[in-house]
């Protein structure tokens, strides 16, 4: 597998887009973005567990019920969630793009993010259609950017992977920066392949990976109301299609886990108000359950999450999230150690702490990626999750964000 350019436009057989409509009072700001397969292709999506969910889930779920797809809309600004005709909304907006690209409004993937319970008006939307599809590139820099909502940073990635020994490739872009606490997050989350892959096998794939990707993010224990992932797969690299478990399905989803496990330490890194990424990375659980609900309690903590803020090496802290998890612990094995490019500090041992230099400790902590790592020595099972610290900023953004 190699690293390469293009987001979702680096597979064959698609294009991207993204304009200001008018939906954001901040004209500098896109607001509007589209992806177009050439040809209709497979498609599998993830989706929010919150109850109260966003009407394009809903129009999503209907569309890609049959497992195929042409297109992805999604407008930021306003997350289309709670208004009475929500639907109508989604729908129209499909609609639109099924007839500006010539395909079934059934081929289109719709999402929304930004603002709950604020109504979306359809006008500019539609206004936006012909010169969003008159933009299609080949790159996803505009899509990337006008999905975002408070993320700071653009996330895309892509990589070619080889499949049946063909030369495949795969790559996706994010949004995500706060109410980020899966399963899953309020993030959207589009994937591009040109791989061959049946809908079921697609399916399989990206449900089993999101438990260990995005569902390992959290920025602030918040779950939104219109996450969604979503994979596009067009066969269009020309290799047999993957149809079954075996050497291709694993190669596959070893392809898709470098996309999501990228974009998941992206958005953990790009929390609102964030200075550091924060990885836990806990080892020795006596099961895999376990590991991720061990270390997912530490990553939320808010007081481990001003530690690290702070570069306090206040490990008593990652004790306190461990001994709160629900989870069955000998605490008297943990093992703490923090660690970043600045070198790592053992700060608790056999559950008690350890004498350091608190002068190193804090050039550990004082870089923009930090390592918490944990191990428990009860058995084989490990998790990894990803998080941030939490500033000032961070309330911030959220004490005005819909004013």
């Amino acid at each position: 597998m190699k690293q390469m350019e293009g987001g979702v436009c680096a597979a064959k057989g698609y294009k991207a887009a993204g304009i200001y409509c008018g939906i954001r009072k901040n004209k500098s700001k896109k607001d509007l973005a589209l992806i177009v397969s050439e040809t209709r292709a497979a498609c599998a999506c993830v989706y929010t567990q919150n109850l109260v969910k966003g009407a394009p889930i809903a129009v999503t779920k209907a569309n890609v019920a049959d497992g195929y797809a042409c297109a992805i809309i999604c407008n930021s600004g306003n997350a289309n969630t709670c208004n009475a005709n929500g639907v109508e909304i989604a729908e129209t907006m499909c609609d639109l793009l099924g007839v500006a690209l010539g395909i079934p409004s059934g081929d289109v993937v719709v999402a929304s993010t930004g603002v709950i319970g604020k109504p979306l008006d359809i006008e500019p939307i539609a206004n936006g259609i012909a010169p969003l599809v008159a933009a299609l590139g080949d790159d996803s820099n505009a899509a990337a950017e006008a999905i975002m909502t408070t993320d700071v940073k653009k996330k895309e990635i892509a990589f070619e992977f080889i499949l049946g020994g063909k030369a495949c490739h795969i790559g996706g872009i994010c949004k995500g920066s706060g109410m980020i606490q899966p399963n899953m997050a309020t993030m959207l989350g589009f994937i591009t392949t040109d791989a061959a892959i049946s809908p079921a096998m697609l399916q399989k794939a990206l449900s089993e990976d999101v438990p260990n990707s995005f569902n390992m993010v959290s920025i602030d224990g918040d779950t939104s109301t219109n996450d969604m992932v979503t994979v596009l797969a067009n066969g269009m690299a020309g290799n047999k299609p993957v149809t079954t478990e075996g050497e291709d399905f694993s190669a596959f989803k070893a392809a898709l886990s470098a996309v999501t496990q990228y974009l998941s330490r992206s958005i953990a890194g790009d929390g609102e108000g964030a200075t550091k990424l924060i990885v836990c990375q806990l080892k020795g659980a006596k099961d895999h359950a376990g590991a991720v609900k061990l270390s997912k309690s530490v990553i939320n903590s808010p007081l481990v999450k001003c530690a690290m803020f702070g570069a306090d090496a206040n490990w008593g802290r990652v004790l306190c999230a461990l001994g709160y998890a629900g989870v069955p612990t000998d605490v008297h094995k943990i093992g703490v150690t923090f660690s970043s490019a600045a070198g790592a500090v053992e700060v608790c041992k056999n559950g008690t702490g350890v004498a350091f230099s608190e002068e190193l400790a804090k050039k550990v902590l004082s870089e923009s990626e930090i390592s918490i790592e944990i191990t428990l020595g009860e058995g084989e099972a490990s998790a990894t999750a990803y998080g941030c610290d939490l500033t000032y900023d961070y309330v911030k953004i959220n004490g005005d964000y819909r004013t």
